[in-house]
C-alpha cells in the first residue's frame, strides 16, 4: 500500500509491483500524488531515471488537471509500475474534447511544453480513450535505451 500522507490523496492501491494513486481534481493534489510516486521508486529504480518519472507523472497529472474533466468520482488517476528498468507511468482522467499532442508554445511562454518534455524523457509515450470518453495518458521510461536518434 502506497502511504497516504496528505488529504489530496483520495485513494492508494497496490497490486503486485502496480501502483496507484486517485487523487482530487485539482492542482494542489498534483504534489502529493507526485510525492507518493516518488517515495515508492526512490528505493527501486535509479536515481536519475526516478528524477524523470516523477517530472513525466508531474507534467501528466498536471496536463489532466488543467485540461480535463475528472472522472465520475471527480478524481484523477495515476498508476505506474517497475518492470526491471523500465517505469510505466499513466495518469486517467474523465476526458477532454481537446487532442492531446505537444504544443510549440512562443519562446517567452510560461508554459506549453509538458507534453514536449513527457516525449524527450520518455521512451515511448501515447494516449488511449475509452468508449465511456476517460482518458489515459502513459510513457514508458527507461529500459535498453531511450535515445530516438543517433547523435551524428
Amino acid at each position: 500500500m502506497v502511504p497516504i500522507s496528505a488529504p489530496e490523496l483520495v485513494d492508494a492501491r497496490q497490486r503486485g509491483d502496480a501502483r496507484a494513486v486517485a487523487v482530487a481534481h485539482r492542482p494542489g493534489a498534483v504534489p502529493a500524488a507526485r510525492r507518493a510516486l516518488s517515495t515508492d521508486i526512490a528505493v527501486r529504480v535509479d536515481p536519475d531515471l526516478a528524477h524523470e518519472v516523477s517530472v513525466v507523472a508531474s507534467e501528466l497529472l498536471g496536463n489532466a488537471v488543467r485540461h480535463a474533466r475528472p472522472d465520475d468520482t471527480g478524481r484523477v488517476l495515476l498508476r505506474w509500475q517497475v518492470r526491471g528498468e523500465v517505469v510505466d507511468v499513466e495518469v486517467t482522467d474523465g476526458g477532454s474534447p481537446a487532442e492531446v499532442r505537444p504544443q510549440r508554445p512562443a519562446p517567452l511562454a510560461t508554459s506549453g511544453r509538458g507534453l514536449r518534455i513527457v516525449r524527450a524523457l520518455a521512451h515511448e509515450w501515447g494516449v488511449v480513450e475509452d468508449e465511456e470518453g476517460r482518458r489515459t495518458v502513459w510513457a514508458a521510461l527507461g529500459g535498453p535505451t531511450r535515445r530516438r536518434h543517433p547523435v551524428t
